[in-house]
């Protein structure tokens, strides 16, 4: 399984923190976010592979990064220099693929979010199921529906269906972006976007392979720390104290 983690943002509600920095390697306690996140992932053993998807921008401060690190990660610049040109997340995770020739089952992940709970939780459901998978969580705040990925579920946790941002959400299921998807779905996403597959949110993608293929979603078993804003950020480093289930 590779891990393609999307860190090519500009994070523009972050700045001054974040004009000239990637908000993926921000630190958060004695870690930064991408730390946390990957300190998990290797611990479950389950994953073979690491590459940050990043823009051009922000690849030399990930490639002094990676070049430190005790994991071997990929860094892939996808040559944007701005907000107002970036390729968005889908062509990313594309463009990715491509410069990796990766014909692998596929784990994506935002570089923003800390979870309170191991992803291994996640990796094991989808391993289970043998389908492209989701996770899912209850939002009773409409305002925050509305600029999520709202999830329709079925009865056996099949997922029926995915939209961003919704106007009328059809749910309180909230789509966090982690996203677990087979080799034979991942090798559908040119199809996807040539089908006219949204390529700014990464759940776009999501929303697209509910009508082509089978999905499952599970409910995540602890809590998120989305970090947009300098009150978000903030907020996680009072609170967030690792992983802990």
């Amino acid at each position: 399984m590779q891990c393609l983690i999307l860190a090519a943002g500009y994070a523009t509600r972050l700045y001054p923190l974040t004009e000239n920095f990637p908000k993926p390697l921000l630190k958060v306690r004695e870690k930064t976010i991408l730390d946390w996140l990957l300190d998990d992932l290797d611990a479950t053993g389950l994953v073979d592979s690491y590459a940050v998807i990043s823009n051009h921008k922000f690849a030399p401060h990930f490639l002094a990064w990676a070049e430190n690190h005790r994991l071997p990660i990929t860094v892939i610049d996808d040559g944007t220099d701005s907000n107002e040109t970036r390729l968005g997340a889908v062509r990313d995770l594309q463009f990715a693929i491509e410069q990796l020739h990766c014909d692998d089952d596929l784990l994506v992940i935002a570089g923003d979010n800390l979870l309170d709970f191991s992803l291994g939780q996640f990796l094991r459901y989808a391993q289970q199921k043998g389908t492209s998978c989701t996770m899912r969580y209850w939002e009773n705040d409409r305002n925050r529906l509305t600029k999520s990925g709202i999830s329709e579920i079925g009865a056996d946790e099949r997922l029926l269906s995915l939209e961003e941002k919704p106007a009328q959400p059809k749910s309180n299921w909230c789509t966090p972006p982690f996203y677990y998807y087979t080799k034979a779905d991942a090798a559908k996403i040119p199809d996807a976007i040539a089908d006219g597959c949204g390529t700014d949110a990464p759940g776009s993608l999501v929303a697209w392979m509910c009508r082509h293929s089978v999905l499952y979603s599970m409910e995540m078993p602890g809590s998120r720390f989305d970090i947009g804003n300098l009150a978000s950020y903030e907020q996680a480093q009072t609170n967030y104290k690792g992983i802990t289930r």
